[in-house]
């Protein structure tokens, strides 16, 4: 059950009355994170040293994610917790501020230096939150989780800083991957239609552009202005191919592919991209390095480019 706000305080009040639970000096930690891509990243790092989970799962939308009360009890026996920042839990933020006296909390987005970060007018002038998309902006994201354990297990840091610098090599891996399957997209086939405005990021680290029919949030509507200036886009541009995301729905991205077909445009969807969610727990798509692999690969075959079916490590799924 979702809480409103009355609920929220009262539940808070109750669980800060409780004493704090003891655990032993060599126990894992409980660390809880909000999206699937802080979580994957924090066992990475932590290792054995720490037990993981996300709040949020596949296909689950952070922009309008609510707490529920179990949410409460989990964050609330948490040893440490990493959420993204920058406004992506936009309905969690009364919620962290009032555990923050309680418990740890990290933002990890936040530790991108201030002139990589995108402001966007059209969403209050924040920051833009999806930083994950480029795996040299999420590498800071890496050391802000790192930092944070180390904090708590100040003993293991060498262990830490080992498995921290390894991660980062597999994202660097995953950049240059990225970088070198993107720039094979003939140049004026580079342009990037999706469900909302998730890849400013992206777009501007492999020179595409891009053009969300919502805003950075999901919250927000996508007029039928947006919708008839985007099917000029299409048409005008000869663009071929739009995408979905798995934690947004289709309804306005199938409306540009109408609106484009009636005026003698055929557009298709070019795939599925994962954009504020993962891909299935136990799947290669459902790390955040599978995440990325499956987004690179998938734009780059549907837009004229070339890559391999199975993805940089040949572990993607069939079909894309």
């Amino acid at each position: 059950m979702r809480l409103n706000r009355r609920q929220l305080m009262t539940t808070l009040t109750a669980f800060a009355a409780l004493p704090a639970a003891t655990q032993a000096a060599d126990a894992p930690l409980s660390v809880t994170a909000t999206t699937g891509m802080i979580a994957d990243t924090a066992r990475n790092v932590a290792g054995d040293l720490a037990q993981v989970q996300a709040l949020m799962g596949p296909g689950v939308d952070p922009h309008s994610y609510r707490q529920t009360r179990t949410d409460i009890v989990t964050l609330s026996r948490s040893d440490l917790i990493l959420r993204n920042g920058h406004y992506l839990e936009a309905q969690l933020v009364e919620l962290f501020d009032k555990l923050s006296s309680q418990r740890p909390i990290t933002a990890v987005a936040e530790a991108v230096p201030t002139d990589d970060v995108i402001y966007n007018t059209i969403y209050e002038g924040r920051p833009d939150p999806h930083i994950w998309m480029v795996p040299a902006l999420w590498t800071h994201a890496i050391t802000a989780t790192r930092d944070a354990i180390i904090d708590l297990r100040p003993e293991a840091a060498d262990q830490l800083r080992a498995n921290a610098e390894a991660y980062i090599a597999e994202a660097q891996a995953a950049e240059s991957y990225a970088r070198e399957t993107l720039a094979t997209v003939p140049e004026q086939s580079r342009v990037l239609v999706t469900a909302h405005d998730a890849f400013a990021y992206f777009g501007r680290a492999y020179g595409f552009d891009v053009l969300g029919i919502q805003g950075i949030s999901t919250e927000s509507e996508a007029g039928l202005a947006r919708i008839r200036e985007l099917v000029d886009t299409l048409v005008n541009r000869e663009i071929s191919a739009v995408f979905v995301e798995s934690s947004v729905s289709d309804r306005n991205v199938r409306a540009l592919i109408e609106g484009a077909a009636a005026r003698g445009h055929r557009v298709q969807i070019g795939g599925e991209l994962y954009s504020d969610a993962m891909g299935q727990p136990g799947t290669y798509e459902g790390t955040w390095l599978g995440m990325v692999d499956h987004n690179a690969t998938t734009i780059t075959r549907a837009l004229g480019g070339e890559a391999p079916a199975s993805g940089r490590l040949g572990k993607l799924s069939a079909g894309l």
